[in-house]
């Protein structure tokens, strides 16, 4: 994600994919259906991921079991601007296809539990 390369995100997920980021309804999917298709994931890419200003992830434990991994970790997204960050606790799953590609992204979290953190402002340096 530090690269905000669209093109190369969306070609790791095959044509009939679903992203579901949080699972159920949220701001992000009034629906909670998920977003299939790589159009879809691509309107969510647009919309949710392209606008920030960085996003990372910081992996606690991961868990491989047959063509699927769930990542119990954090997602800290630093919004426009850069002066605050949403952070995100929560278990990410990615199946594959068996093609090599990613055939759904599920995020297990809650959107009115992640946190907005004030980013420390640094002073410029004088002279």
């Amino acid at each position: 994600m530090h690269a905000k390369d669209r093109a190369a995100w969306l070609s790791l997920f095959a044509a009939d994919a679903v992203v579901a980021d949080p699972i159920g309804p949220s701001p992000l999917d009034p629906a909670g259906e998920g977003h299939r298709g790589l159009a879809a994931i691509a309107a969510f890419y647009d919309t949710v991921i392209a606008p920030n200003e960085q996003i990372s992830f910081e992996i606690e434990r991961s868990y491989l079991c047959g063509d699927e991994v769930a990542d119990v970790g954090i997602i800290r997204t630093t919004l426009p601007g850069g002066r605050h960050v949403v952070v995100v606790r929560g278990v990410y799953t990615y199946r594959d296809d068996g093609a090599g590609k990613i055939a759904a992204l599920r995020a297990y979290w809650e959107f009115d539990s992640a946190e907005i953190q004030a980013v420390a402002a640094v002073a410029e340096p004088s002279g």
